[in-house]
């Protein structure tokens, strides 16, 4: 099984709402939790109560339709509210991510590692201090993991005008300083963050722009090339991801899922196990 480690604050963890977005649902996609792979469902992580949906989950299924005989495992390791200073080598939250993906390395191969972490960093003048930051934790990364490709997502266009994303006001001056990085590192790749939208409360990428947000990581990590502009048909990869056609096993799961949830009856999951 292919694995990848995601990290940085919660536009990698995922705040889109759940109910925008139709489920993605695939039994070659795994997440780890408690130690265990578990079939992948949103939201992946758990670093807060309103954790939702994030850019992973369409990563992942576009990966398993160019790889279809292959799993894939997501290890999540982002943290909300989280600066790149909590993300320091010595950190509590460094020393998990290589933790957790150490763990996944007993019976996975790390392909990627999956960067989103800046809005915390877009005012007072933190910017100037960036680059040397992630280079640090980047270089750690890989001495400790090997150098697999490392994907950094641009900060969203919509920072710096209403709500709580008002104070991220050098959002541009800390996207300019991540495309400098993965333009002079090796194995590193830029993604845009632009014409994403974000839920009301102006920081969060809403559900809809995660979709298409994880399917620009993809296309970095595929075709090892920084992405910036969005790409001309994500919206119809969208759509098609969206649309495929469920397993047995998958609609067994989903099923089970409505069951537990009190959403159908017994005997209407009995009929799906039959």
């Amino acid at each position: 099984m292919k694995s990848v480690l995601l990290v940085g604050q919660s536009n990698m963890a995922g705040r889109g709402y759940i109910s925008e977005t139709k489920p993605i649902i695939n039994e070659r996609i795994w997440m780890l939790r408690n130690g265990r792979w578990q079939m992948m469902a949103e939201p992946i992580h758990f670093d807060r109560a309103v954790s939702g949906v994030g850019p992973a989950a369409s990563f992942a299924e576009k990966w398993c339709i160019d790889n279809p005989k292959e799993q894939i495992g997501l290890i999540p390791c982002a943290e909300g509210g989280s600066s790149i200073d909590e993300w320091k080598i010595d950190g509590t939250l460094f020393r998990h991510a290589v933790s957790e993906a150490k763990f996944a390395l007993e019976n996975s191969e790390l392909i990627a590692i999956l960067w989103h972490q800046g809005e915390n960093d877009s005012s007072a003048g933190k910017y100037k201090e960036y680059y040397k930051k992630l280079e640090i934790i980047v270089e750690e990364f890989r001495n400790t993991l090997g150098q697999v490709p490392f994907i950094i997502g641009g900060l969203g266009d919509y920072l710096g005008k209403t709500a709580f994303g008002a104070h991220c006001t050098e959002y541009g001056l800390v996207n300019r300083e991540l495309y400098k990085f993965a333009t002079e590192k090796q194995d590193c790749y830029f993604v845009t963050g632009s014409n994403l939208y974000s839920n009301p409360d102006g920081i969060h990428i809403n559900a809809e722009s995660q979709r298409r947000f994880g399917l620009r990581y993809y296309e970095a990590f595929d075709k090892k090339k920084h992405i910036t502009a969005p790409l001309s048909n994500e919206y119809q990869q969208v759509d098609e991801l969206l649309s495929r056609e469920h397993t047995s096993s998958e609609k067994q799961y989903i099923a089970l899922e409505k069951f537990t949830l009190g959403k159908i009856s017994l005997e209407e999951v009995m009929e799906t196990l039959k």
